[in-house]
């Protein structure tokens, strides 16, 4: 009779999945928070990604305002 001892899988060989999620997610957070800088701070239909549209303008109109940034 031969006995087999099975090994145990060490800590350092496992995959941390909660560390590369927790970055996926703060990776994603800053892109969406940048996003939303933009278009209340800084589009205001010079730079806009819509051309001369200002909906987006008159949409964050008193955001951007109660933000300081100035838009007249």
């Amino acid at each position: 009779m031969s006995s087999s001892v099975v090994a145990a899988p060490s800590k350092e060989s496992a995959v941390d999945w909660a560390k590369d999620s927790a970055l996926g997610w703060v990776i994603g957070a800053f892109v969406v928070a940048l996003l939303l800088y933009y278009f209340i701070g800084v589009d205001q239909g010079a730079y806009s990604v819509f051309g001369n549209d200002m909906h987006i303008h008159e949409w964050v109109h008193d955001s951007r305002h109660f933000l300081g940034f100035p838009c007249h």
